[in-house]
C-alpha cells in the first residue's frame, strides 16, 4: 500500500508540474483606462452620433514568448455603462433608459475561446468567440481584434457591428418620437494593457 500511495502522490505531483509548465509564459496585464478608448457609433434620422466610454476596466492573460504571442489564456474586458457620454445630456439620458442602467451598471465581454492567431506586419491578427453582456442579455458573438505586444504592454485594436434589439434595447428616440436612432451600432476599441 505504501508504495502505490508513493506512485500516486508522485503522479499528482508530476501533473502539478506539468500544469505549472505549461502556464509558465503566462503573464497578466491590466488595463489602462486612460490610455485606451471605446467609441460606440449610431444613426439617427437626423445625424450620426457616438458615444465615448469614459470608465473602463479588463485583464488579459497571454503567454509571450519572447515577445512572441503563443495563447492567450484570458480576456475580459468591462464598459460602465453610464460611463458612455456622447457630449449631449439629453442623449445619454435616453441612452441609459434605454439600457435600464439602474438594473443593469456594466456591459461587458468574456472570453471564451481563441480560435486562431496569426501574424500580421505589427502583431498579430486573433480571432474569438466570447460572451457579450449588455443590458443584462447575454450573447455568444465572434470578435476579431489585432494584438500588438510591446515591451510590457498589449494593445487589442478592433471593432464590432451589432444590433440593439439583439439585445432586447430598444432603439433610443428624442423630441417626443422625432428623433429616432437606428438599430445597428458599431463599437471602435484601442484598449493598452499594462503589467
Amino acid at each position: 500500500m505504501k508504495s502505490y500511495g508513493t506512485i500516486k502522490v508522485l503522479i499528482i505531483a508530476l501533473i502539478v508540474s506539468v500544469g505549472m509548465n505549461i502556464n509558465l509564459n503566462a503573464q497578466s496585464y491590466t488595463l489602462n483606462n486612460k490610455a485606451s478608448s471605446l467609441l460606440v457609433e449610431g444613426t439617427s434620422n437626423i445625424h450620426d452620433w457616438t458615444m465615448e466610454a469614459e470608465s473602463t476596466s479588463g485583464t488579459i492573460t497571454a503567454d509571450l514568448d519572447e515577445g512572441k504571442l503563443e495563447e492567450i489564456d484570458a480576456l475580459r474586458f468591462t464598459v460602465e455603462a453610464e460611463g458612455l457620454k456622447s457630449g449631449k445630456s439629453g442623449m445619454d439620458k435616453n441612452a441609459y433608459k434605454a439600457l435600464d442602467t439602474d438594473k443593469n451598471k456594466k456591459i461587458t465581454y468574456q472570453l471564451k475561446e481563441v480560435k486562431e492567431i496569426t501574424s500580421a506586419s505589427n502583431g498579430y491578427k486573433v480571432k474569438t468567440t466570447g460572451t457579450l453582456e449588455i443590458a443584462g442579455v447575454k450573447k455568444n458573438i465572434n470578435l476579431d481584434f489585432n494584438l500588438i505586444p510591446n515591451s510590457g504592454k498589449i494593445v487589442l485594436k478592433g471593432e464590432y457591428t451589432l444590433k440593439m434589439t439583439d439585445y432586447g434595447v430598444e432603439p433610443p428616440t428624442a423630441m417626443f418620437g422625432t428623433i429616432s436612432t437606428g438599430d445597428t451600432v458599431k463599437i471602435k476599441f484601442e484598449t493598452h494593457f499594462i503589467k
